[in-house]
C-alpha cells in the first residue's frame, strides 16, 4: 500500500470511528458542565423572520435560559429539533424559561429558518465564525456547532448540559431541568 492509499484509508476510518464516537457517545457536554459559570454574550438573530438581537444576560434576568447549539439550519435533525422547541415553548415559558437556538449560520438562512422550522415561537442566533460556541464548548470539527444544550440559571451558572447529535432529548431533557429549577425556589 503507497502512502497516499495508506494516508486515505486512515482518514476514511477516523470518519467512521468519529462518527460512530459522536453517535454513541454519552448525553454529556465536555467542556461546560453543572456549576461552571454560562459565558455571556449579546448575538444578531432572528424571531419570525425578522432581525432582532438576544443577549443572555438580559434573558436572565427573567429566569433561566435553555441555549442550545445546532449544526445547521435546513439540516434534518436540526428541522426535528427546532420544531419540538417550538411545540414545547407554552411549557418552557410556563416554567418561567427562555429558549434561543445558536448556530454559525448567517441571518438571511436564520430568518427564513424562524419562520419555517421554529414557527416564530423563539430566537435562533447567529454565531459567525462559532465564537460563542467555542466558549460553550460546542463545536465539531472547527465548522460546526455540535448539538448540545445547556439551562443556564438565573445566576448564570449551567444548571444542566446535554449533549447527543440525536435530537429526541433536547426539549424532554431541558425542560425537565427548567421545571426541577422552578420547584427549586
Amino acid at each position: 500500500m503507497d502512502r497516499r492509499t495508506f494516508v486515505q484509508s486512515g482518514l476514511a476510518a477516523a470518519a467512521v470511528v468519529g462518527a460512530v464516537g459522536f453517535s454513541a457517545a454519552p448525553a454529556y457536554a465536555a467542556g461546560l458542565a453543572k456549576g461552571d459559570k454560562a459565558p455571556d454574550f449579546t448575538l444578531a438573530a432572528a424571531m419570525g423572520g425578522k432581525e432582532t438581537s438576544f443577549a443572555l444576560a438580559d434573558a436572565l434576568k427573567k429566569g433561566p435560559v435553555v441555549v442550545y447549539f445546532y449544526p445547521a439550519a435546513f439540516t434534518s435533525g436540526c428541522n426535528v429539533e427546532a420544531h419540538e422547541f417550538s411545540e414545547a415553548i407554552p411549557e418552557y415559558t410556563k416554567a418561567g424559561a427562555t429558549v434561543i437556538g445558536v448556530s454559525g449560520d448567517d441571518m438571511e438562512k436564520l430568518k427564513k429558518f424562524s419562520v419555517e422550522k421554529c414557527q416564530s415561537a423563539f430566537p435562533v442566533a447567529s454565531d459567525p465564525g462559532l465564537k460563542i460556541a467555542k466558549k460553550y464548548d460546542s463545536v465539531v470539527a472547527f465548522v460546526y456547532a455540535n448539538r448540545i444544550s445547556y439551562v443556564v440559571a438565573q445566576d448564570g451558572t449551567i444548571a444542566y448540559a446535554y449533549s447527543s447529535l440525536d435530537p429526541d432529548k433536547h426539549v424532554e431533557n431541558t425542560l425537565a431541568a427548567v421545571r426541577a429549577l422552578k420547584t427549586a425556589k
